[in-house]
């Protein structure tokens, strides 16, 4: 029996749906990292873009464990010396609350132009609208 690789080419991607409000933001991520990536699928190959699409709603209401609201930052970069800028988890969610669903989903895949590219079957909005009802996303749990 010969192994079985996947084909850019013969790649037939769906669209899936998942509402994050009230779930932990780990679990969220991981199964949204492996739908992106196409590990649900029999046909998964790691060196093929084989995934799906995700769009996640109300990215404003996930839930964090622990006291992690107070304690976890985010580090940016300006490129320049001393450049180093930190923000509370809190303020994030309050002013772009999706970076906190996309930087997790992000971390969670592999570290190379692959993963850029499936990075970009993400959508993330922070309220309960979304912009791809024409797509028909199938509702899924997490």
């Amino acid at each position: 029996m010969k192994t079985f690789l996947a084909k850019k080419e013969t790649v037939q991607p769906k669209w899936y749906l998942i509402d994050a409000e009230g779930e932990v933001l780990g679990r969220l991520a991981v199964k949204a990292a492996n739908i992106i990536r196409g590990r649900h699928k029999a046909t998964y190959t790691p060196s093929v873009d084989t995934g799906d699409y995700v769009v996640i709603v109300n990215a404003n209401k996930v839930v964090l464990t622990g006291r992690k609201e107070e304690n976890n930052e985010f580090m940016f970069f300006s490129g320049f010396v001393g450049g180093e800028s930190y923000r509370k988890l809190s303020s994030v969610r309050e002013r772009h609350p999706e970076f906190i669903i996309e930087h997790a989903v992000k971390g969670m895949l592999p570290k190379n132009r692959l993963a850029a590219k499936m990075l970009t079957k993400l959508r993330v909005f922070a309220g309960a609208e979304h912009t791809h009802e024409a797509q028909n996303p199938e509702k899924i749990s997490v």
